[in-house]
Formats: C-alpha cells, structure tokens, sequence
C-alpha cells in the first residue's frame, strides 16, 4: 500500500530524511518511534505531498508517484491522477484543524461535497454513520469548540474517514491531549485496526504500538534503525540506541 526507497529531505543544508525505505502491506498497522527530531513527522507528511522530498521514491498501492532527484519529480503524470492517488491516503494530525465556524457534521461532510463532488443528503448519511462509529453521534449540530480535545480529535477521524481512504496516517494523534482523553481517541484507532484499515502511526504510545502494531519501527536522526515485530521491538531490540529510548520511555 505505500512504499518508499531511500527518501531524503533536506531544508537547506539540514539533513532531515536519509535514505529512508520503509514498505506498509495492506491491512497492516505500523507504528513509527523515536524521540522528537527524528524525522518521523516529516516522513509521514512527505507521503502525501505536504513535504516536498529531496530524493528517492515514493508508490502508493504499487504506483510510483513520486521519483525524485535534486527536489525535482521525474515522473510525468496528469496532476488529476497523481491527485487521485493521494486521495487514497487519509491523514489525522496532531492538532485537529476542524472548521470552528463549521457544525461537527458540517466538518465531516464538506470534504465528500466539495472534493468528490458527493451530494449534500449522501454526504450527510454517511457523515451521521461515521460519527456515530467515533462515538459522537450526539454531538452532530455542535460547534468544536463545546467539544473536548478527544472528542474533537474523534471528529477529525471521521472527517478523514469520510474521504474513504485505503490508507490512514496519523501523525501523533495523542499527543495534543490531556492524559485522560488519549484512550478514547485510541479505542477508535484500535477499532479501525480490528476492521483491517492500513495504518501508518506515528505514535509515543508504546502501549497502543505494543498491542496493535504489526511492526514497529524505530527513527533516529533521520533514518530507520530497526523495523521489527513489537514482541522483538520491546523486548529485544537490536541497537543500542533503540534500547536508551525505550529504556526512556517505558
């Protein structure tokens, strides 16, 4: 389902991304560590476009979207179809980005309408059924901000959701909560695992990467350390640095 080969970027003379090649099957959950600086935000963000790449290639389901060499794409393709094929890829970020002007549906539903050309009432119907899966469906004609972080996070699940992806990325989608709301936001995520959604997360949740992750990779100034099964991860990795961090953190 995605698939990168030596990804590197660069700002100026920073090297943030290097060489990173990593491969996300369908239906498989990975999760991505490390500490802050690593590079992990960066490469989730590169997967769709809101990072420009430096070098390397980047395919999502099997087609090569991007080759690049020097910041410049090598691949030709119509800028409809190369749209199209991120549409696949539905993003969660760490803030949630919800309209404040917007009702929670309203939120859900304006990406279907305005992109995908969906009608109002297809869009709604959908819309309710989504919120309802996020656990929200009593909060449909509230505005975000009556809403609690976990319950707004929730919300910009579904709205992501809407666009139905093949493809979900979450790029700390905790982390921007108080303590006591994470576990509801991953109890949706965990719920989307069982259901068989691709999943790329980049997470400091080690419980949630222990329990869910089919694998977990570990990112360190930029590049991949380890790439293994959380049982080996957590209990045996294989570099040292993996193990300070872990030792850091758990």
């Amino acid at each position: 389902m995605i698939k990168t080969i030596d990804v590197c970027k660069n700002f100026g003379t920073l090297e943030v991304l290097k060489n990173v090649s990593l491969t996300v099957e369908q239906k498989e959950v990975v999760c991505i560590i490390g500490p802050s600086g690593a590079g992990k935000s960066t490469y989730l963000r590169s997967l769709n476009r809101l990072e420009k790449i430096t070098s390397g290639q980047i395919y999502i389901e099997d087609k090569l979207l991007f080759d690049c060499e020097h910041g410049v794409n090598k691949i030709k393709m119509h800028a409809k179809e190369r749209a199209a094929s991120l549409l696949e890829v539905g993003m969660v970020f760490q803030r949630f980005n919800l309209f404040p002007h917007k009702t929670v549906l309203e939120n859900v539903m304006i990406s279907p309408v305005n992109v995908k050309k969906v009608n109002s009432s297809e869009a709604k119907k959908k819309a309710e059924l989504l919120l309802e899966r996020v656990g929200l469906s009593d909060k449909l004609n509230e505005f975000p901000s009556k809403l609690s972080g976990g319950q707004q996070q929730r919300v910009a699940i579904a709205r992501a959701l809407a666009m139905e992806p093949k493809i979900m990325l979450f790029d700390e989608p905790t982390s921007a909560l108080d303590p006591e709301l994470v576990g509801e936001v991953l109890s949706v995520m965990k719920q989307l695992a069982l259901d068989g959604m691709t999943m790329l997360v980049v997470t400091h949740e080690m419980g949630f990467a222990r329990e869910v992750a089919n694998r977990v990779v570990f990112m360190y100034e930029g590049m991949v350390l380890e790439d293994s099964p959380p049982e080996i991860m957590f209990k045996t990795p294989r570099h040292e640095r993996t193990k300070q961090f872990l030792q850091s953190v758990l």
